[in-house]
C-alpha cells in the first residue's frame, strides 16, 4: 500500500499544496531555453534559409498529409531544396499523436539516416516530432519516456513552424501523446525538447477554418491564464501571461471573423508563443487536466476541451484568485482601474464566456456520458494534484459536477418533440447573476 493511501483526501491536498510551493523555487532556478524566433510572412522560409547552413546530413520534417497537400510546406521545402540540404517528410501524424504513429515515425527517421528534425504543423505534429527526437537518442520503449527527464542523452535538434496559434509548443519543455491502448494521456517533460529555433509565419495560417481558428485561440487563452493564477509565477511569466491575454481578446476575434487579416493572425501567433513561454516555466490547472481526459477518451481536440472546461474552471478557482482575475480583467480591456476587484474578476469571468460565446465555442462536450463522469474526474483529479500548482484543489466529488455541468442535453424522443413544437415556448425566468464571495477567498 502507498503510504500516502492513510491520508484523507484532504490532507493529501494540503500536503500537495506545500509540495508545489516548494517546487515553486526549483523551476525558479531551471535553466528553460528558448528558440530564437523568426517573425512575420516569409518567415517559414527564411528558417529553412537557416537551417540549410547547419550542417546536418538530413533532415526529417514531421507533419500531416492535409499540410502537405496544401502546399504550406512548399516554402520552407525550397529554401532547404535551394541550400542543398537533404530531407524525408514523414506527413502521418494524425490528432493526439497516438504512439504506434510516432513509434512508426521513430522507425523512418532511422532508416533514413536523419539527424535532425523539423516539427511543421499544429500541436499534434509539434508533439510527435519532440518523442521522435528524444526516443532517437535513447533505447527506450515510449512508454518508458514518459515523465520528466527521462531520457539519459540529450535529443537530436528540433525546429519548429506552427500552422495554429495555440498549442505554444516551439517553446515549451512538453510533448502529449496519447496511448490508445490504455486511453490515456503521456507527457514527456525535458528541457531539452525546446525547439532550437522556431518561425511564427501568419501566412500559414490564413487558410484555418474559423472553428480552429476559435480552439486553438481560446486553447492559448487557457494557458495564459492558467499559469497567471498557478502558484508557480514569476515577473517574467506574469508579464508574459498578461501580454498574451490582451492580444488574444483583441486580435482573436479579427483572425475568427477575418481570416486574411495577416495582422492579426501575426499578433495571435506571437500571443501563442508568450503563453507558451509563460506555462512552460508556470505550468497549467485543472483546465488541461480535464480536457487530457477528454483527449484521451473522447479523441476530442486539445484546444476545443480547453475551450469548454475553461470558464467552469475559472468559477470555481475565483474566490481564491480575486486579484489575478482583476488584473487580467483590465489587460484584456474589460474593466477600468477604479473599478472594485471583485468587480473586475466578475468582469473577467463574463468576458471569457462572452468571447466563447463569440467564436461559436460549444457550451457542452457532445461525446461526454455520464457513466464516464466519475473515472474521468478521478484522472483529472490525479493529474492536477501530482503536477500542477492549481490555486484551489478540488476533491473528487467537486470535479464531477464540473465536469457534470458540460454533458449534453437529452435527446427528446421524436413524439415528445412534436408534441413541445405545437405548443407555445415557455417562459424562462432570467438567470441570476453569479457574484465571487469575498470571504471565500482562499484555497481549498
Amino acid at each position: 500500500m502507498n503510504p500516502t493511501d492513510l491520508l484523507s483526501p484532504a490532507m493529501r491536498r494540503k500536503g500537495m499544496a506545500t509540495v508545489m510551493r516548494g517546487a515553486s523555487f526549483v523551476t525558479r532556478l531551471l535553466p528553460f531555453p528558448q528558440p530564437t524566433l523568426m517573425v512575420g510572412p516569409g518567415s517559414s522560409a527564411r528558417l529553412g534559409e537557416s537551417i540549410a547552413g547547419m550542417g546536418h546530413a538530413k533532415i526529417l520534417i514531421v507533419t500531416d498529409a492535409i499540410i502537405v497537400k496544401l502546399g504550406l510546406i512548399k516554402p520552407l521545402c525550397d529554401a532547404l531544396d535551394a541550400g542543398g540540404m537533404p530531407y524525408v517528410i514523414f506527413d502521418k501524424i494524425t490528432p493526439d499523436a497516438p504512439i504506434p504513429l510516432i513509434e512508426e515515425g521513430l522507425e523512418f527517421f532511422k532508416e533514413q539516416c536523419c539527424d535532425a528534425i523539423i516539427a511543421f504543423g499544429g500541436g499534434s505534429s509539434m508533439d510527435a516530432a519532440k518523442v521522435i527526437a528524444v526516443a532517437a537518442n535513447n533505447d527506450k520503449p515510449l512508454r518508458e519516456l514518459a515523465g520528466y527527464f527521462k531520457g539519459r542523452r540529450s535529443p537530436v535538434p528540433i525546429y519548429a513552424v506552427p500552422t495554429t496559434a495555440g498549442t505554444g509548443s516551439e517553446v515549451t519543455v512538453a510533448a502529449v501523446v496519447s496511448d490508445p491502448e490504455r486511453q490515456q494521456k503521456l507527457v514527456i517533460m525535458d528541457l531539452r525538447v525546446v525547439p532550437r529555433m522556431a518561425a511564427l509565419d501568419p501566412e500559414l495560417m490564413t487558410g484555418l477554418p474559423p472553428a480552429i481558428t476559435a480552439a486553438t485561440g481560446i486553447d492559448a487563452l487557457t494557458h495564459a491564464v492558467e499559469s497567471f493564477i498557478g502558484k508557480w509565477t514569476t515577473p517574467y511569466t506574469e508579464g508574459m501571461s498578461l501580454s498574451a491575454t490582451g492580444m488574444i481578446f483583441e486580435n482573436l476575434p479579427v483572425a475568427y471573423e477575418d481570416g486574411k487579416n495577416l495582422q492579426a493572425r501575426e499578433k495571435m501567433a506571437l500571443a501563442s508563443t508568450y503563453a507558451g513561454l509563460a506555462f512552460t516555466r508556470a505550468n497549467v490547472g485543472y483546465v488541461h487536466a480535464i480536457a487530457h481526459q477528454f483527449g484521451a477518451r473522447y479523441h476530442t481536440p486539445h484546444g476545443l476541451a480547453n475551450a469548454i472546461m475553461l470558464p467552469h474552471v475559472l468559477e470555481y478557482s475565483a474566490p481564491a484568485v480575486i486579484p489575478q482575475l482583476a488584473q487580467l480583467a483590465l489587460r484584456a480591456k474589460l474593466g477600468e482601474e477604479d473599478e472594485d476587484e471583485d468587480a473586475l474578476a466578475l468582469k473577467f469571468l463574463d468576458g471569457v464566456r462572452a468571447l466563447n460565446q463569440r467564436l461559436g465555442i460549444p457550451t457542452t462536450l457532445e461525446a461526454l456520458r455520464e457513466q464516464d463522469i466519475p473515472a474521468l474526474a478521478e484522472a483529472a483529479c490525479h493529474e492536477a494534484l501530482i503536477g500542477y500548482p492549481v490555486p484551489r484543489y478540488m476533491d473528487q466529488e467537486t470535479c464531477e459536477a464540473i465536469i457534470r455541468k458540460v454533458l449534453p442535453e437529452p435527446k427528446a424522443p421524436a413524439k415528445a418533440a412534436a408534441k413541445t413544437t405545437a405548443k407555445s415556448p415557455a417562459k424562462r425566468k432570467p438567470a441570476a447573476r453569479k457574484t465571487v464571495p469575498r470571504k471565500t477567498r482562499q484555497a481549498a
